[in-house]
């Protein structure tokens, strides 16, 4: 959409505000807004002004100013402001020399999307995201030097069957048996098709909407795969329009990946697939239908996988999700149809158009702009290095014996060793300058100096059920 479309739509929208929305370096939006008679043509070119150094792992404050530059492509009325705005994504450039933020998530995977093409190995990268969340309707958390606690509730946990304070009518849905029951049991209905609907609105295809295993109000909604940047977008709005039709209805939404003890977490799987112009290149003879293509692709995936959690499980507690029996995929290996793979071949469709892989390990936590690109270059490093990725797993990992897992890696278990991994494996990241040093030794710093080590400091409760009278 050219800057003039962008204005047209404003003005045929009487809108009186423009609203400017940008992803910080974790991935999360953040926004400004002015008055429409504030945006002109001009405006596009010369950008708008803000203060770096109060985001999450980028500017230090001597240095601070850097401007967000408006993608008119990116127009859109936001479905949720009192006053009919505007909306706006942005990319982030630096003032004097007007070059593009190395640590802008959105310009890192746009440089994706160019290597890619100058590989001359694809011209698209289509990603399809499946994020699933949590639906509550409360939450409280506190943390203080002689105490901590969290307490979660919904009025379809599990948990509250017995509760007599309030009418309790049961329908209730059990630990890890929350997946598509119908109403009553299945509460949720309505609000997921209001965010269903409220995606539409701003150009989201969604292709279904369902109730996940979890008891408490796990969903999933699915969106119809686009390339990687749009796609990066399409996630942000994804969960501002998921929050705000939550709060709207009095409720709240997380994406935190595993907020319940003792029932599943939240995944996000990622469905992946190469187009070069109309032609399928994951389509083929081989094993589930695959293209050697794809097999090297899913080997570059199985190789980096650890260094690349770094990014697609960002979190500390994304690793209390990543553990045996709790449908987690934690094995680095490949199959078709089966599910207790890191890697999966969806075989819905015998259509070569439809022929993709799916990378289950990932969650909803992570910066989809971050987490997508490293996908693609662990992937093409694959297919540039023909990187084999061993025989495909078609059993229940989760049944086998000692002496048949002794075979197949694990992810990291925690965050700290996704860090140390990517640490000792990144140059892959670093080809065509889409990832650069800076963005990884400040990623791990980041994570390293303002999640794990404040976790490490902290005792937890359950510490105190197993310690205190030792």
């Amino acid at each position: 959409m050219p800057v003039s479309k962008a204005l047209q739509l404003a003005r045929e929208a009487k809108a009186r505000m423009v609203d400017f929305k940008f992803a910080d370096f974790m991935g999360v939006w953040q926004h400004f807004s002015i008055p429409l008679s504030e945006l002109d043509e001009d405006a596009f070119e010369n950008g708008f002004g803000f203060d770096a150094s109060s985001m999450k792992g980028w500017q230090p404050i001597h240095v601070s100013d850097m401007l967000i530059m408006p993608d008119p492509k990116t127009a859109i009325m936001d479905p949720f402001m009192s006053e009919k705005t505007l909306s706006l994504i942005c990319d982030v450039v630096d003032p004097i020399t007007k070059e593009s933020y190395t640590r802008d998530p959105r310009y890192i995977a746009r440089k994706a999307e160019s290597y890619l093409k100058s590989t001359g190995i694809a011209e698209t990268a289509y990603f399809g995201p499946e994020a699933e969340f949590f639906i509550f309707d409360h939450i409280a958390f506190d943390q203080t030097e002689n105490g901590a606690f969290y307490r979660i509730d919904s009025e379809e946990g599990r948990w509250n069957t017995g509760r007599e304070d309030i009418q309790n009518l049961g329908y209730k849905p059990r630990y890890k048996e929350g997946y598509f029951p119908v109403s009553p049991t299945d509460s949720q209905q309505d609000i997921r098709t209001e965010m269903v609907l409220e995606m539409e609105k701003v150009g989201i295809h969604v292709e279904c909407q369902h109730h996940e295993v979890a008891s408490a109000g796990q969903a999933e909604i699915d969106m119809r795969f686009a390339p990687l940047v749009e796609m990066g977008d399409k996630l942000l709005w994804f969960k501002y329009i998921v929050k705000n039709v939550a709060r709207r209805r009095n409720k709240t939404v997380t994406f935190m990946p595993k907020p319940l003890f003792n029932d599943n977490g939240s995944g996000m799987h990622i469905h992946v697939s190469l187009w070069k112009g109309d032609k399928p290149l994951f389509a083929g003879d081989r094993y589930g239908g695959l293209s050697e293509t794809a097999l090297y692709f899913m080997g570059g995936i199985l190789k980096h996988a650890a260094a690349m959690c770094a990014f697609t499980n960002p979190t500390t507690n994304s690793y209390r999700r990543l553990v045996p029996g709790f449908e987690a995929p934690i094995n680095l290996a490949y199959s078709s149809r089966n599910r207790s793979a890191s890697l999966r071949i969806p075989m819905y469709s015998s259509n070569p158009k439809a022929k993709r892989i799916e990378f289950r390990t990932p969650d909803p936590s992570c910066n989809g702009y971050l987490g997508f690109a490293a996908i693609l270059m662990a992937g093409l490093d694959g297919i540039k290095n023909q990187i084999d990725p061993g025989q495909p797993m078609d059993k229940n990992i989760y049944k086998l014996s000692p002496e048949e897992m002794k075979n197949i890696a694990q992810v990291p278990s925690s965050l700290d060793e996704a860090l140390a991994a990517l640490k000792a494996d990144h140059e892959f990241l670093l080809k065509g300058d889409v990832f650069t040093e800076d963005v990884i030794e400040k990623w791990i710093e980041y994570k390293m100096e303002s999640e794990v080590a404040p976790i490490r400091l902290r005792p937890v409760p359950y510490e105190f059920g197993l310690y205190y009278d030792i």
